[in-house]
């Protein structure tokens, strides 16, 4: 027996030291996983309210005159065609100006690749700022140009142009402020705040069909055809400068400063480091596919709801319906202002029962109420009509207000406006922006009017899907961000009931990079505590 056993410490032996031993090298090759600690009242943002406030007031200024911009647009297609191309049929002049409408969304994904990742890099204020005075100089300056008369088809090249370039700085404006107000909102109300940037954004396009219809009462359409058309583009002038001031005048989001101010060392920690925000978009991708993918799904179907009331519903009431251009815009107008209302309301509902029932309302009622919308319109009476796009402007209530926060939430707070960037534009360019020129493709192909209805019942229908897949995110911190409250009192009563609370997982709060934050913060003469984020 000793011999037995004298063999079987030699075999041991052996096996140590050729490193043999699997399950000792699957161990070590295993990442350390430092021992997670408890909550303090120090790690839990309690949110500056007046700061808030202003970064909240900032963003939906900017974002208000973004959408009043892409907005106009919409509104002047039937006026601006005979300006750009006089020699045309109707027909043609309509899907000229829709396809370049669209043309502004194929540039969206190149802006929100591009300053999504500046934004996480250099900071969400400072690209905020710059697609807003981006966007607002080629919408002045697209009521400069020459028309045919002057320079022939240059001007539809033009014209062309400077809407790829409003593209190109939209597609950093969403994404980023989506992200700035989220990070800057209590977990508790983050969707009821992020929603005021819908609410924004609908109310700029109320306010660019409401000019726009001004105009056509007074000047009538001869003199809208000949220099009219151009006042609501050079009106974005002064009010973009109107705009910038404010968003300049906002502060850097408290999440995304405290990665700013410790990032050196925050790299330095495996456990604290996002590696796909250092490799980039392609990173990013790669890291976040699955939520990308769900995301894109989301925005399609419910921006194809969103473009078709806003963008396309002017003009199919005046092509299809028989309205003259004037009332296809007013009849707009009235639904929008009050959907507008409505979107904080749905918002805050999303607060309380959370995002995912939300969108499902929004997903349902389209599948539900797109043919009884379309209907109603076809009816022809002004009540008809009105009654129509209301049902339309319904889901789409439920579907916007709550994207704002729900996908931001997907993604952690280094990659947070790279991914939304990528997300949101890929999609809107796809599905959201091309929406008019594929209805009204449809419907010149077929001949048939319900077009519309079925193209958002599809899309509908796969977003209802894709929600089931969604991360549910309401109430609950941000992705590599400690909890943000209210209130002190709040974050005292965080504090005690975290271990039963079922909205706070200790296994997912950066309590690492919050610790090296911390430490920098004490090495920092007259340093304040700054909130955690990854």
């Amino acid at each position: 027996m000793p011999t037995d056993r004298s063999v079987t410490d030699s075999s041991a032996g052996a096996r140590n030291a050729s490193g043999t031993d699997q399950t000792a090298l699957k161990a070590a090759k295993k990442p350390r996983r430092l021992p997670r600690r408890r909550l303090k009242e120090s790690d839990v943002n309690v949110v500056n309210q007046p700061m808030l406030k202003k970064a909240l007031g900032g963003t939906i200024v900017g974002n208000t005159m973004e959408w009043y911009d892409v907005g106009v647009f919409g509104y002047l297609i039937t006026i601006m065609g005979p300006v750009f191309l006089p020699e045309s049929d109707p027909t043609t002049q309509t899907l000229f100006l829709l396809g370049t409408f669209a043309a502004t969304f194929i540039a969206r994904p190149l802006g929100g690749v591009i300053f999504g990742w500046m934004g996480d890099k250099m900071g969400r204020q400072k690209i905020l700022a710059a697609t807003l005075m981006l966007m607002a100089a080629s919408t002045f300056a697209i009521g400069l140009l020459p028309g045919y008369a002057q320079i022939g088809l240059w001007a539809a090249v033009l014209l062309v142009l400077l809407k790829i370039v409003q593209g190109f700085s939209t597609g950093g404006e969403y994404a980023g402020a989506t992200t700035f107000v989220s990070e800057y909102a209590p977990d508790k109300r983050r969707g009821f705040f992020a929603s005021f940037l819908d609410m924004g954004s609908y109310l700029g396009f109320a306010l660019g069909a409401a000019l726009v219809s001004a105009l056509q009462l007074t000047l009538g359409q001869a003199a809208m055809e000949e220099w009219g058309w151009r006042i609501p583009f050079l009106v974005a002038g002064p009010l973009g400068l109107i705009a910038i001031y404010f968003r300049s005048r906002i502060e850097e989001s408290p999440q995304f400063q405290a990665t700013l101010d410790a990032q050196e060392d925050i790299a330095k920690s495996a456990a604290a480091s996002d590696e796909a925000a250092t490799k980039g978009p392609v990173g990013i991708v790669k890291a976040y596919w699955r939520s990308i993918i769900v995301a894109m799904i989301l925005v399609a179907a419910a921006n194809t709801a969103g473009y078709a009331l806003t963008s396309y519903m002017p003009t199919y009431l005046t092509e299809s319906k028989g309205y003259d251009e004037v009332h296809g815009t007013l009849l707009t107008i009235p639904v929008l202002v009050v959907m507008s209302l409505c979107i904080p309301l749905t918002g805050k509902l999303s607060d309380r029962i959370g995002r995912r029932p939300v969108l499902w309302i929004g997903a349902i009622s389209t599948i539900a109420l797109a043919v009884p919308a379309f209907l109603l319109i076809g009816i022809g009476d002004v009540w008809s009509t009105l009654a129509g796009l209301a049902l339309i402007a319904f889901p789409v209530t439920f579907y916007v207000a709550n994207l704002a926060s729900a996908l931001p939430a997907q993604f952690p707070t280094s990659s947070r406006y790279g991914a939304m960037g990528i997300a949101y534009n890929f999609s809107v360019a796809i599905f959201g922006g091309t929406t008019p020129f594929i209805v009204a493709a449809l419907i010149s192909a077929t001949g048939n009017d319900m077009m519309p209805a079925y193209y958002l019942m599809g899309t509908s229908l796969v977003g209802a899907v894709a929600i089931y897949f969604l991360k549910e995110s309401a109430q609950r911190p941000l992705p590599g961000s400690m909890p943000s409250v209210d209130t002190r009192a709040e974050a005292k009563e965080l504090v005690a009931t975290q271990d039963e609370n079922p909205l706070i997982d200790l296994d997912e709060l950066p309590f690492e990079a919050q610790d090296i934050q911390d430490s920098v913060a004490a090495d920092k003469p007259g340093a304040g505590k700054v909130p955690a984020s990854v």
